[in-house]
């Protein structure tokens, strides 16, 4: 019997692993379809940004309480695992508690730190999921953010009600093999109660020795092959963060938020205009395939790990003042609509052989709408919410970019003010001369 849990344990941890692997290749694959981008300069820092924000949690504590919360499902979620690796080694050398003649006396106590992260991540799931489904927190409801209705709000309670389950398996699993411990079972090793799971132990009073074995392996199993699960789920899920959210952290801008990145042909150009630099070479610069950005190939490899960052908080768009007032644009949904283009390109290029063939469809227009590009006031209030350092608006203004630049698509409002920054250098239709005009009157005022 225990030779047969062996093989099927270990299928199922091959099985996993090569659908993680296949998943994590694809993705992979598809963050380089972006352009290049050099963020490997001041190391140090971003070493320092990445251990401040996305281990330390540092933006998720500007809501203390929820901070709380949430680091507690992450640091169950991160030390649990080492619990696991035991669970793990035991499917596969066929042992139970592996660990536990090795640690002796420290062994319980360790299972007793473990029980006690489990009970965290349990009550505040169970919070979590409470404030989603009762308690109705406006900007994670779909009947005001259209992006959050379907398999986006099912997904953010599912993975609730999956922890939840798993962790109850875990500590009860526990209790179980305690009982089974004290009636001196084969294979049952006295390692003696844990901290939390002891108070369970009469949930398992008057069961007979074969019934505790049978649920005690089913718990076992439950958990374990619900990592399993979790672990490629992950991957296809907002949940990805868990993962990406480092890496995405390293790579952000270090740079301050209220500065854009300038097209270097345009900028060139205006320069040249205005005789403040003059061509060494006499050639004409370059123009570029295309200006701004119409499908995701046309952003940076840093954008579209952005959008597989997102983490579909929403505190991007409970912050936007566009949303705010009623317009369509929602900085969460211009992330979810780029990982949804993502998406389709990755089956696009699996397809068709790892090459992308175009399928008439682009980010811009098919994804994201204009009315919503148009309404961004570029105030950078979503970056700075991010918890995760992602940055909507460099989309945002790459798509808009397109629009204006290639397409000539501007509002006519817009284009005023174009003309006038073209023949005034200033938005307002007045002459130069006539700019400092108002500090006059406001000297004229003065006693």
């Amino acid at each position: 019997m225990a030779l047969i849990q062996q093989i099927i344990f270990i299928a199922a941890l091959g099985t996993v692993a090569w659908l993680v692997v296949r998943r994590i290749r694809i993705i992979s694959a598809i963050i380089r379809l972006g352009r290049a981008e050099d963020r490997n300069d001041q190391p140090a820092k971003r070493w320092a940004v990445m251990f401040r924000v996305a281990l330390g949690q540092k933006k998720m504590f500007d809501r203390p309480l929820i901070g709380f919360l949430h680091f507690a499902v992450y640091a169950g979620f991160i030390l649990i695992n080492i619990e696991v690796l035991e669970i793990t080694l035991d499917g596969l050398l066929g042992k139970h508690r592996l660990f536990a003649p090795f640690l002796g006396s420290f062994y319980p106590f360790l299972l007793g730190f473990f029980e006690f992260l489990a009970i965290s991540v349990l009550l505040a799931c169970t919070i979590f999921l409470i404030r989603r489904s009762i308690l109705k927190v406006e900007r994670l409801q779909p009947s005001r953010h259209r992006e959050m209705s379907g398999w986006p709000q099912l997904d953010g309670k599912l993975i609730l009600v999956f922890e939840i389950v798993l962790m109850i398996a875990i500590l009860t699993m526990n209790a179980a093999d305690s009982v089974l411990q004290d009636l001196g079972s084969e294979h049952y090793t006295r390692t003696g109660d844990f901290f939390f799971s002891q108070f369970l132990k009469p949930v398992f009073e008057g069961w007979n020795e074969n019934s505790l074995i049978i649920y005690e392996r089913f718990a076992w199993w439950l958990h374990i092959l619900g990592i399993f699960v979790f672990a490629v789920y992950l991957t296809y899920s907002k949940h990805l963060h868990i993962v990406l959210a480092f890496p995405n952290t390293y790579f952000s801008r270090l740079i301050p938020k209220g500065k854009m990145h300038n097209m270097p042909e345009i900028t060139n150009e205006v320069k040249m205009m205005l005789g403040l630099e003059t061509s060494q070479t006499g050639e004409v610069a370059a123009v570029p395939e295309r200006f701004g950005a119409k499908d995701v190939q046309d952003l940076s490899w840093k954008n579209l790990m952005d959008a597989y960052s997102c983490t579909e908080c929403g505190r991007c768009t409970a912050a936007c003042p566009a949303n705010m007032t009623g317009k369509k644009l929602s900085p969460r949904k211009i992330m979810m609509d780029t990982r949804d283009r993502l998406e389709d390109v990755g089956k696009n290029m699996l397809a068709n052989g790892g090459e992308f063939a175009d399928d008439g469809k682009s980010l811009m227009g098919d994804y994201i709408l204009n009315e919503e590009i148009l309404a961004c006031t570029s105030c950078n209030a979503c970056v700075q919410e991010c918890p995760v350092l992602i940055n909507p608006l460099d989309i945002i203004l790459q798509l808009r970019r397109y629009k204006i630049m290639d397409e000539a698509q501007a509002p006519g409002s817009w284009n005023m003010m174009f003309q006038n920054l073209d023949t005034n250098q200033a938005p307002w239709k007045f002459s130069p001369g006539d700019r400092f005009n108002w500090a006059n009157e406001l000297r004229q005022e003065q006693p």
